[in-house]
């Protein structure tokens, strides 16, 4: 297992779309647990997309299992091509990300969300998702089209912020 290097902003290879996996080998398993180990050596992420480390494959780990947040969620989950079959609802929240780790930004994303993925061996699972969770796996999905949450603010001048940092 290893700890994989998280690429950042403005690395043009966040802004490539993934392509769906079709072999759910050994291979990918591996590469799961290198980017659960990434995630977990990382800042208190609560999410990491596979395009954040290099590699343009479907596949999200999202684990708010440990949240200050009270909303019911699914706790660790490995997310391989998944899918928002419906969304409900907007919220404005703020965002963090790996890929830009200078800054947040306050980001409008569904409330509710129906997901489709399959996990690491394949069989196909559906979450109905509210919140926090419902947040975060957007916001990963994003990475696999390519996007940030910077190109989902409303304003980069009124909805961005630096982040504060301790010495």
């Amino acid at each position: 297992m290893a700890v994989l290097e998280i690429l950042r902003w403005p690395d043009p290879r966040l802004r490539q779309p993934s392509l769906p996996v079709k072999e759910f080998d050994e291979e990918l398993k591996a590469f799961i647990r290198d980017l659960e180990d990434t995630r977990r050596a990382g800042p208190a992420a609560v999410g990491i997309a596979a395009p954040q480390v290099g590699r343009q494959l479907r596949v999200v780990i999202v684990d708010c299992s440990k949240t200050r947040k009270p909303v019911p969620n699914h706790g660790h989950l490995v997310l391989v091509n998944p899918e928002i079959l419906a969304w409900e609802g907007h919220v404005l929240g703020r965002e963090g990300c790996l890929s830009v780790p200078d800054y947040t930004g306050n980001v409008l994303r569904a409330e509710r969300i129906r997901l489709q993925a399959a996990d690491a061996d394949g069989s196909i699972h559906e979450y109905d998702m509210e919140g926090f969770e419902a947040r975060a796996v957007q916001h990963e999905i994003d990475h696999l089209e390519g996007l940030l949450f910077l190109d989902r603010v409303v304003s980069r001048h009124s909805d961005v912020f630096r982040r504060k940092t301790s010495k």
